[in-house]
């Protein structure tokens, strides 16, 4: 298995913090958002590979980033060549040149870099393989505001996805559906064709919208939650939980 980390986003709602640094590096305690990820797709142990997409104005960060770390997994750069928020190729856009760069020859795990994930990723990892099918995480939100704002997905009583909508005006179920995806390696040429005839480039819930129609896709369900990084609000709000956790600890 291999990993694609989407890191070349502009965080525009982040502004002044996120104007010439990249969100995924801020610190959430004593660690990056970046490494908070990583740190779980380190302890994988079918994941032979992590490769983080960036633009050409936040990779020399990045590249400080890796020569830092102590790393299990490999971790390669990609630039994708944009400069700037009115350049950029969007999240679809960054998997389409990540997935061209790429022998296809494994599963992948496609992840946004700006989530905290408060899971057992390995336990997301261990449902795909019992059951080899592209899989979602859901976990339930109930403001309805929140969830006009994210992927949502209708399940059945088997967590067969029979419905997604992409930021819905009418949410069809309480199942928000963050940007963390694995597909196997049986369908990657499809969605790379998909991904290079055109359409939205932009918002990766997207392809899961088209992929439902085509494959079956089934959903995980989160034992935890997700701390998604969008504003000032929600980061102050993490580094609260997450300093607070740590406080707790022993």
């Amino acid at each position: 298995m291999k990993a694609i980390i989407l890191a070349a986003g502009y965080a525009t709602r982040l502004y002044p913090l996120t104007k010439n640094f990249p969100k995924p590096l801020l610190r959430v305690g004593d660690r990056t958002i970046l490494d908070l990820l990583v740190d779980q797709l380190d302890d994988l142990p079918h994941l032979r590979e992590i490769i983080l997409v960036t633009n050409s104005r936040f990779l020399p960060f990045f590249e400080q980033w890796r020569e830092g770390r102590r790393a299990h997994k490999p971790v390669s750069l990609l630039d994708d060549g944009s400069t700037s928020n009115a350049n950029r190729l969007g999240a679809l856009g960054d998997l389409r040149l990540a997935m061209q760069g790429s022998d296809l020859g494994d599963d992948l795990l496609v992840t946004a870099a700006d989530n905290i994930l408060r899971f057992a990723l390995g336990e997301f990892v261990a449902a795909f393989h019992s059951h080899r099918a592209p899989h979602i995480c859901v976990h339930r939100v109930e403001d309805r505001q929140r969830l006009r704002r994210t992927g949502v997905a209708e399940l059945d009583a088997e967590d067969h996805v029979v419905g997604f909508s992409e930021k819905p005006d009418d949410p069809k179920s309480h199942w928000a559906v963050p940007p963390l995806y694995i597909f196997p390696q049986d369908v990657l040429p499809r969605i790379l064709a998909r991904l290079s005839a055109g359409g939205p480039k932009d918002a990766p819930g997207h392809l899961i919208e088209w992929l439902c129609l085509e494959e079956n896709v089934f959903a995980h369900r989160i034992r935890g939650s997700i701390l998604d990084i969008g504003t000032p609000e929600s980061l102050e709000a993490a580094r609260g939980l997450i300093q607070e956790t740590d406080t707790q600890r022993p």
